[in-house]
């Protein structure tokens, strides 16, 4: 027995969720701030998640050209494999 998705609407069609209405503009105009309508231990149980958080120092963006067999190994130690490239020079300039 195959499990069948439900088919989605072609991207033009209108959508209608009774749930999650679209926003009126009487909607958009009482709307306020959460700083207004919260109390500041809620407000301060939410972290600001826009942009980077401020590093110590900024890095540098340059091209390098390295050897296959460095890339490949560094590649296969998975995600992040260039900031362990990054750690493995610093700690080459730091010694």
């Amino acid at each position: 027995m195959s499990f069948k998705h439900p088919s989605l609407p072609p991207d033009d069609a209108p959508f209608d969720d009774d749930d999650n209405p679209e926003w009126t503009a009487e909607m958009f105009a009482r709307a306020r701030p959460p700083e207004e309508i919260l109390p500041p231990e809620v407000l301060a149980a939410f972290k600001r998640t826009r942009g980077r958080p401020a590093k110590t120092a900024r890095k540098i963006r340059v091209a390098v050209r390295l050897d296959p067999d460095v890339v490949e190994h560094f590649r296969a130690t998975g995600p992040g494999w260039q900031t362990r490239i990054n750690d493995a020079l610093a700690g080459l300039v730091r010694k």
